[in-house]
């Protein structure tokens, strides 16, 4: 969760054409995190729009687990994504690893580029 309002918008919209519909909300671990763009909810200001209602359930991800998936997805899946995509990929990558059916739809909400020059990207060479 960052601003909220992707996590509210689309999960009131998806409740409204399919009720039983699980609808999974995903925050950095800990308040000092590296992910940017995300909240820890507990130790932030909540935007106004947030409806901790519509949540059915709270993941969260710890910044290595996004940072390594971060990784990962550009490497192995040609995927040029930041660290908060990273995260939402833990998050979904969790809660398929428990279902025996179904499917699981995730947003990326943000692209590689703002870490292009970021040492982000060499600390993977140098483990």
């Amino acid at each position: 969760l960052g601003t909220t309002g992707t996590f509210v918008g689309a999960s009131r919209r998806l409740k409204e054409l399919a009720p039983s519909i699980s609808c999974i909300s995903m925050e950095p671990d800990s308040p000092l995190h590296g992910l940017e763009g995300l909240k820890h909810l507990a130790t932030a200001m909540v935007p106004g729009i947030y409806d901790a209602t519509l949540a059915d359930e709270r993941l969260t991800v710890s910044t290595e687990e996004a940072y390594e998936m971060t990784r990962m997805l550009a490497r192995e899946e040609g995927l040029y994504v930041g660290v908060s995509s990273g995260a939402a990929m833990v998050a979904a990558l969790a809660v398929a690893s428990r279902l025996r059916s179904g499917v699981i739809v995730t947003v990326f909400p943000d692209g590689g580029t703002r870490y292009g020059s970021d040492r982000f990207w060499n600390e993977a060479e140098d483990k």
